[in-house]
């Protein structure tokens, strides 16, 4: 067996992102960017107005004088009326500034009479006041969005105002998903006995789609040679191949030696993890192929710490692992020495920190435990005890998790 850190790493070194792909704006969002976008234009791109009020010369404004209205200039206009000493433009927010214009009046400063306006006693007018000039935000050529930044809001809000309609970003990996076990029946069909619903390939579909990525279900490979090598030689097509059972040691246990017939190099099996101790990882042709326990507690908690942070690279992201956050248990929590053990927490943010509680039973058979599990927290592979009152690390298993103080009654 090798150590859960040395697992991580050695997945993380074997992979790389799947290529790259153009996308409009919209379906940009939530992916990562596979370029340094270059602004092609000043933004603003002209002077313009911040309010609407009148157009003027600083210099007339301060000697109090009143200024003739000479036109009107409203936001699309490609031109402003001539200005002359003395003069002022009605202009509306966004609309280009006249060239002889240095502040901007709002309404609300001046009086009005007829075509004449003064502004009020008591208003100070400063030079430059409620003009966006061009380029004070961007400046064309200007790097605005490097690459490997994960696209948001935001960056979809400025690359529109630039005009660009796509960006390139990183692509999705596809990942194809195998159960494999006799005893399985898909949701929905008749359940025999000793039979058992197929959970897995649903359950890992959907963190798979969590991620970022696509999943390609490949249904359930029966426990017998053929049907499991053209099921697995399937999934081996897609650019990260995931199973779920078959890696252990009992006499039905064949993903291992099949995925060797088909040309997969393994890299480990077995890490001093619980729950997940028999994972196993291969390359085949620069494409990873990932090995779960059956169990579905097992192979979501491995999904967690080794198959999600694998797809994020993949994806193009800059950070993969989730920081840990501390909390403070609340009860005692027990493990053999001698394997990181993931323990299933429940939290409460209260006095300024977090709280730990275990969420029930640890069993990898107690599948309900995950309702009401926040968070996994590493248990070191050194300790057999943490008692009440411990910091201990724990990873959130959703970055939009609340963990807000209760409200007072």
């Amino acid at each position: 067996m090798i150590s859960y850190e040395s697992a991580r790493a050695a997945i993380l070194r074997q992979l790389t992102t799947v290529g790259t792909v153009r996308k409009n704006l919209l379906d940009s969002l939530g992916r990562i960017a596979a370029e340094d976008v270059v602004a092609p234009i000043n933004l603003p791109g002209f002077d313009n107005s911040a309010m609407d009020g009148f157009a003027v010369r600083f210099i007339d404004a301060q000697a109090t004088m009143a200024f003739s209205v000479v036109g009107i200039v409203h936001a699309g206009e490609a031109s402003a009326p001539e200005m002359q000493p003395g003069t002022a433009v009605r202009i509306m927010t966004g609309a280009p500034v006249p060239a002889l214009c240095d502040a901007v009046a709002p309404f609300e400063d001046v009086d009005e009479d007829g075509l004449t306006i003064r502004v009020k006693l008591g208003v100070t007018l400063r030079s430059g006041q409620h003009i966006r000039r061009a380029a004070e935000d961007v400046r064309q050529g200007d790097t605005v969005i490097a690459c490997g930044t994960l696209l948001g809001i935001a960056h979809v809000c400025i690359l529109a105002a630039l005009g660009c309609s796509s960006v390139l970003v990183y692509r999705k990996p596809r990942v194809a998903i195998l159960s494999t076990g006799d005893e399985l029946v898909d949701p929905g069909e008749p359940l025999a006995p000793g039979k058992i619903y197929n959970s897995n390939s649903l359950a890992l579909a959907a963190a798979v789609i969590e991620a970022g990525a696509t999943p390609v279900l490949l249904g359930v490979a029966r426990d017998d040679h053929e049907s499991l090598k053209a099921k697995l030689a399937e999934g081996l097509d897609a650019d990260l191949l995931l199973t779920a059972a078959g890696v252990s040691m009992g006499d039905r246990d064949l993903v291992r030696p099949i995925l060797l017939e088909l040309g997969v190099q393994p890299v480990f099996w077995r890490v001093e993890i619980k729950p997940g101790k028999v994972l196993a990882f291969g390359m085949r042709k620069g494409k990873p192929v990932i090995s779960l326990p059956g169990n579905p507690v097992s192979a979501l908690v491995v999904f967690e710490e080794f198959v999600r942070p694998a797809l994020l690279k993949m994806l193009g992201h800059r950070r993969v692992f989730k920081r840990p956050v501390t909390a403070v248990l609340q009860q005692e929590l027990r493990k053999k020495p001698g394997r990181v053990f993931f323990s299933r927490v429940r939290l409460e943010y209260a006095d300024g920190m977090l709280h730990a509680w275990s969420a029930g039973n640890q069993d990898t058979g107690a599948l309900s435990t995950m309702l009401h599990t926040d968070a996994l927290a590493i248990l070191p592979a050194d300790r057999a005890t943490l008692g009440i009152g411990e910091p201990v690390a724990v990873h959130l298993l959703s970055d939009k998790i609340e963990m807000l103080k209760p409200e007072d009654d």
